[in-house]
């Protein structure tokens, strides 16, 4: 098996194993288990709170001590035994706990398998990480898709059926990890070290470095956009299954399958981004990502299953642009603008801003301002406010990373 294959592989069940619960887990939580809006607010943030330090940590690791294949492995192990201990939850506060585990163990390996991916094309000698790795990560969202589907298609989508799907298929990873190619540690401990090379922070000196430091603060914000869609897209078509006129639409049914548009369209925009990446530089690519959460967010507030099904189906497409040139567009800026000493735990710190500090504040702020100034004495959403909202916060963001990020953009300095 080639690497780009053996890392397509690892591509698709890295987002498989998340796809399977992560749209769908508020189906779960307000439709089977009827828990309050405020604590879902706070299982989404189990996401930010492990991605605070798990990432960089598991860096850290990776970069001194541990193959960053067995890293990943062990990880997405762990990973299949707290979810499947998931549906024998029966209160919310446990639930919290097991989740926010699962997400250690989860989290950090969104940036070892970027590291791993980067590590084993750059060791071939035959690859261009700019070029090579969009159609390699394609295929993740390929298997996001697919997660959704199954979870939709078997009727799963309120069922906790969706955490032994997950698992089942994390355990699998986890074991196909420790098949790949060695990626040994890339630096060795010297006694001559300062106390924070032996420890792995010098990651964290890209701070220092202006530029970056505002790159890492946007990326922070527009983490907060991402688990907004994430937490609530799909609990907002399965809600019009309220409304009378809508009740029976085949779009409320399968909700799951229409959000899923949203994944198919980041494997066009993944593939588009080498292209827009040497031709107009990364704030530009950032830019016009922030303007499609504008466009994500406005657009789900006018649209309905019917005459308004248009407006949703064109918020999925646009979620594509949005999710890609951000998070895929972020990460290889990273890659291309740091040492390869501190690959990993710079992957890992650009994961703590985005899903760490960024998802945290994106989820507790929403949790709180939906349950309190968002939601009717009945308990129904008012979500044209909600989504509005959102749009704004969105709109703010783009105008001040268009005021305050220098980056002067030079084709020739992207490169493998």
């Amino acid at each position: 098996m080639s690497i780009k294959l053996k890392l397509t592989v690892l591509s698709f069940f890295q987002f498989f194993v998340w796809g399977a619960w992560l749209i769908t887990i508020a189906n779960y939580w307000f439709g089977t288990r009827n828990w309050d809006g405020t604590q879902f607010g706070l299982i989404f943030s189990t996401m930010g709170i492990a991605s605070l330090f798990m990432p960089t940590l598991m860096g850290i690791v990776a970069d001194k001590w541990i193959n960053a294949e067995k890293l990943y492995g062990l990880l997405q192990l762990l990973y299949a035994g707290t979810l499947f201990c998931l549906p024998m939850v029966n209160d919310p506060g446990t639930f919290f706990w097991i989740m926010l585990l699962a997400m250690c163990f989860y989290m950090p390996t969104l940036a070892l398998s970027n590291s791993i991916a980067y590590t084993l094309l750059k060791s071939s000698g035959k690859f261009d990480v700019v070029k090579d790795f969009p159609p390699i990560r394609v295929f993740g969202t390929v298997g996001f898709i697919i997660a959704m589907w199954i979870t939709n298609l078997t009727g799963n989508k309120a069922s906790a059926n969706q955490f032994y799907i997950a698992g089942t298929a994390a355990a699998l990873l986890g074991l196909y990890a420790f098949f790949l190619p060695a990626c040994p540690p890339t630096k060795t401990i010297k006694s001559t070290q300062k106390w924070t090379e032996m420890l792995g922070l010098n990651a964290f000196k890209l701070f220092a470095n202006s530029k970056m430091a505002m790159f890492f603060i946007f990326s922070m914000f527009l983490g907060a956009a991402l688990q907004l869609t994430n937490a609530y897209g799909d609990l907002f078509i399965d809600d019009f299954k309220k409304v009378p006129a809508y009740a029976d639409s085949m779009v409320v049914k399968y909700s799951t399958i229409i959000m899923s548009i949203s994944q198919i369209s980041e494997t066009v925009f993944i593939l588009a981004i080498p292209f827009f990446l040497k031709r107009f530089g990364i704030k530009q690519v950032m830019l016009i990502s922030m303007i499609a959460w504008v466009l994500r967010f406005a657009l789900f507030a006018f649209g309905d299953p019917h005459d308004g099904l248009w407006m949703i189906i064109l918020s999925c497409i646009v979620y594509g642009m949005a999710f890609d040139f951000f998070n895929i567009s972020g990460s290889l800026f990273v890659e291309t603008n740091t040492d390869k000493q501190i690959r990993s735990s710079a992957q890992g710190l650009f994961m703590m801003m985005t899903n760490g500090i960024g998802a945290v504040f994106g989820s507790l702020t929403s949790g709180y301002l939906i349950q309190h100034y968002f939601t009717l004495p009945d308990g129904g959403k008012m979500w044209q406010e909600i989504w509005l909202s959102f749009a704004a916060y969105a709109a703010v963001i783009a105008i001040l990373f268009a005021l305050f990020f220098r980056h002067k953009h030079e084709p020739a300095a992207v490169k493998h």
